[in-house]
């Protein structure tokens, strides 16, 4: 059973039994603040479950694609993973715990095989519904064990949301294998046991402080994922034997010449490798793009991690791009965002990690200096303060360091390093700690003496404002009492009477800037929008960076204009290509969600069928249309109800005040748009400069995204193109006008050595066929070939069989080959001998059992494959036996 096999069971399964098979939506999940990635396949449901909006159908399943950070560093073992997909069945207030529990033993047993004896289920303590139904079942009593919240309680998928109870199945590898202790069980973390599927009963909603109370519904949220069921069902050892990894396994082996399984630590560096190429390959689909924090910080350094593991292997330059080529080619019919995302990714995989490169070289080149320093004071140890300084400032991998070091006789105090990364990570705590707690904890934490009526955004008319300091809110445990100041090196928030900085909100980033008071300066690294106790207030987040601010003091804020204006044009282009779509595509198209930026954003909308090329061109033609005729912007407040009675756009969920700001692209009566927004935008259109998309794809059923750069950002992103195509002129020794007609030759070329090269096997594959006529056999009075062949590929092997059927007139023909080291069958059957009732479906698949395979097709011809090369010549050696037994 390959992957692709195992996935379409699963969901065949479910959609038997009144499941709706849903779509895997993107790993950048959608309007989900407490969530940096989609780590489970509920992640997309959770409006549903917790009755924010009503589910296509109460039963859904799905494949989801995931990723977990917390397992970036355990990657190299043989169990975890970065990226992997996830099979999920889930209930909306439909079945519970009975039909989960009896679907999944069902589906195990019956459709995946899995030996009972080998099964183990555990249960949270108190679950004796749970239990009682795995007994009626048939599990006996002592293979049902009880754990409590640390390991059989799941979720949320994030800082809140819906969780409970769970109950799994584990796959015990027996004895021998693990730690060997008596005590040893599912809960152990040893190798004997392996989860295989979590069955969640969410039955609560889990609030920022960690109260829960009951979900509307009782629900259920499964999940098993594709790569672990894989190898229990392929029989190996890990995901990484498995077919779903063996292609990107085997590049890798081509790209650094190394075979997989020489030694652990080359095991372990090549695992590294095609895991982290492939997460992110995935990553940068889904339109993570490489940054110093957030999504973009795990891109960077997943990639950053994969070449350090390929430079262990002896590549010292880029090649990250060759095994995401790799992953798209293996995993595109399955996910076609990879290959319509294709130039996208092999771009930012190339440019990343040719940029790493230069930060590798730029720290060797610092610390040469440094280690001349040091032998001319006869010291031959790196400090770890000197260790993290070349780490934290020049990006120099400790892995790297060390290797070097060692070269030049000197050796890297580590325990030192390991000192100062844990004082970092201390410090990256606390700021993350102080971000949540901004955004959880105002609410419970500043007394209702202090907070004014409401914070007055003025940032629509000004970029600059004086305005009094009413709070103060320094980083750690909110007080309960009015702090009077916070000083230079403290980390806080800053609450005002009237600010010109935008908060975040309607998928609009927050602003950043600083405040000056006359003692100190505050810069604003985010600014966001809090209600407490009815009023709306505008928190700016960021750090004293001189002097202190005191409350009452005078201060002026100042926003960062090229960064809000770069904010401003993604702001107004969203509504012109939510315009253009609505035009090219029908109204049906309307918004769904969006997160604007200042270097890109992206558009979400409902769309059911793929968005042909020609209409995205015929979109992006219309939105840089109306940027050239520079069309003038209107904006103002009016009632809700009466925007709406004009005409107005509003998002569809969205909650309203009962005055609403509306924004108004175009003059006259019928404008290019006109949507309810109270987001920062530009004057003109003409402000925005130039528009271009960068990709379009679909994030779940019914649901299309656009990612899209304009202004600066679509500036870097032409020079960037021009230059490539500049690069690609020179190394064809041409100008950039001719480039495509030098490719294309360069290709034709290609194509015609192709063509030369498959003529020529022909003719030899016509050659062999005479030798192969010698080989065969009468049985029963019927013609019998099963011979093996040398063929590179698919087409040639039908083209020898033609050969043959042609030469025989009737008869049966079996060949056998190796491809990938692995065994291959094509069988055909003359349609004299089909009417006798002989079938080449039925005889490939029984021949290719004999090697651990399988296969099957049509009774004229079928073809198959297996696992086991030394048993090729035994599988063909029993067809005669196969022909005799039928006629």
């Amino acid at each position: 059973m390959t992957g692709d096999d195992l996935r379409e069971k699963f969901l065949l399964f479910f959609e038997q039994r009144a499941h709706r098979r849903v779509e895997s939506s993107s790993l950048v999940p959608r309007d989900d603040p407490t969530l940096l990635l989609t780590n489970a396949g509920m992640v997309q449901f959770k409006p549903y479950f917790t009755g924010e909006a009503v589910p296509p159908s109460p039963r859904l399943a799905s494949c989801q694609k995931c990723f977990r950070t917390t397992d970036i560093g355990s990657v190299g073992n043989l169990k975890h993973l970065t990226f992997f997909e996830m099979l999920g069945n889930f209930s909306i207030g439909d079945y519970f715990k009975k039909e989960a529990i009896g679907w999944s033993w069902e589906f195990v047993l019956e459709w995946l095989k899995l030996p009972r004896e080998n099964l183990w289920i555990t249960i949270f303590l108190d679950d004796d519904e749970s239990f009682q139904y795995w007994r009626d079942l048939g599990v006996e009593a002592g293979r049902i064990l009880r754990y409590g919240e640390k390991d059989n309680f799941w979720g949320p998928a994030g800082e809140t949301g819906p969780c409970g109870p769970c109950s799994e199945i584990h796959y015990d590898f027996g004895k021998d294998v693990g730690c060997g202790r008596p005590g040893c069980g599912p809960d152990c973390d040893c190798d004997r046991f392996m989860e295989i599927w979590n069955l969640v009963f969410t039955e609560y909603y889990q609030d920022a402080q960690g109260k829960r109370t009951p979900l509307p519904n009782k629900n259920i949220d499964t999940g098993m994922g594709l790569e672990r069921a894989a190898g229990l069902v392929q029989g190996m050892g890990s995901p990484y034997d498995t077919d779903l990894f063996a292609p990107i396994m085997k590049r890798v082996s081509q790209l650094t010449g190394r075979e997989y399984g020489e030694d652990e630590k080359t095991d372990r560096a090549m695992r590294i490798v095609a895991e982290h190429g492939r997460a992110v390959t995935f990553l940068i689909a889904d339109g993570v793009v490489p940054s110093n924090e957030g999504r973009g910080y795990v891109l960077r350094r997943v990639l950053r991690r994969g070449h350090l593991a390929g430079r262990s292997l002896g590549k010292r330059e880029p090649f990250l791009r060759e095994v995401a080529d790799e992953v798209v080619i293996s995993m595109k019919h399955i996910y076609p965002e990879l290959a319509r995302g294709y130039a996208h990714i092999i771009g930012v995989i190339d440019n990343e990690e040719k940029k790493f490169l230069q930060t590798v070289d730029s720290g060797l080149n610092v610390f040469d200096l440094t280690s001349e320093t040091m032998k001319s004071r006869g010291e031959g140890r790196v400090s770890g303060e000197v260790a993290f300084h070349l780490y934290d400032t020049y990006g120099l991998p400790i892995e790297v360091l060390t290797e070097v070091a060692e070269e030049k006789g000197f050796e890297v105090d580590m325990e030192g390093f390991e000192t100062e990364m844990e004082q970092q990570r201390e410090r990256a705590r606390a700021a993350h700690k102080f971000t949540l707690s901004a955004s959880i904890d105002l609410a419970a934490t500043v007394s209702v003496e202090h907070v004014p009526r409401s914070t007055d955004f003025i940032g629509h008319a000004r970029l600059r404002n004086r305005s009094p300091v009413v709070v103060l809110l320094p980083e750690g445990e909110w007080p309960e009492d009015r702090v009077g100041s916070i000083s230079e090196g403290q980390n806080a928030g800053i609450i005002v009477r009237e600010t010109p900085f935008y908060a975040e909100r309607g998928g609009q980033v927050g602003d950043t800037g600083e405040i000056r008071g006359r003692k100190g300066r505050f810069e604003v690294a985010n600014t966001i929008k809090q209600t407490v106790r009815g009023s709306e207030l505008i928190v700016h987040l960021g750090k004293v960076v001189a002097g202190a601010i005191s409350v009452n003091d005078d201060v002026e804020l100042t926003v960062d204009e090229s960064r809000r204006l770069d904010v401003a044009r993604n702001h107004t282009a969203t509504h012109l290509l939510h315009a253009a779509l609505r035009q090219v595509l029908g109204e049906e198209a309307r918004q769904a969600g969006s997160q604007v930026a200042p270097d890109r954003f992206r558009f979400d909308f409902t769309q059911e069928a793929p968005v042909l090329e020609e209409e995205l061109s015929r979109i992006q033609q219309l939105v840089n249309e109306n940027i050239r005729r520079n069309l003038p912007l209107t904006k103002k407040e009016v009632p809700y109800a009466e925007a709406v009675a004009e005409g107005a756009i509003a998002l569809f969920g969205e909650k309203y005040a009962d005055k609403v700001r509306v924004v108004k692209v175009g003059p006259g009566k019928v404008p290019v748009s006109f949507e309810v927004c109270g987001g920062t935008h530009v004057s003109r259109t003409g402000d925005i400069g130039f528009f271009h998309i960068l990709s379009e794809g679909s994030i779940g059923s019914g649901m299309r995204r656009i990612e899209a750069v304009t202004g600066r950002g679509a500036e870097a992103l032409v020079e960037e193109r021009i230059s490539t195509l500049e690069r690609i002129a020179h190394r064809l020794q041409s100008v950039t006008s001719e480039v495509e007609g030098k490719v294309e030759g360069v290709l034709g070329e290609l194509d015609s050595e192709r063509k030369r090269a498959v003529a020529l096997e022909r003719q030899l594959s016509r050659d062999s066929t005479e030798a192969l006529m010698s080989q065969v056999k009468s049985v029963n009075g019927v013609s019998v070939l099963a011979a093996r062949v040398s063929a590179s590929d698919i087409d040639i092997l039908r083209h020898m069989g033609d050969l043959l059927k042609e030469r025989l007139g009737s008869g049966v023909i079996v060949l056998g080959t190796v491809w990938d080291d692995r065994p291959n069958f094509l069988a055909m059957v003359t349609s004299d001998l089909v009417a006798r009732g002989l079938s080449a479906g039925e005889i490939v698949k029984k021949v290719a059992q004999e090697t651990g395979g399988g296969g099957g097709g049509k009774p004229l011809m079928a073809q198959g494959g297996g696992k086991d090369v030394t048993k090729l010549e035994q599988a063909l050696e029993s067809i005669a036996g196969l022909v005799e037994g039928k006629v």
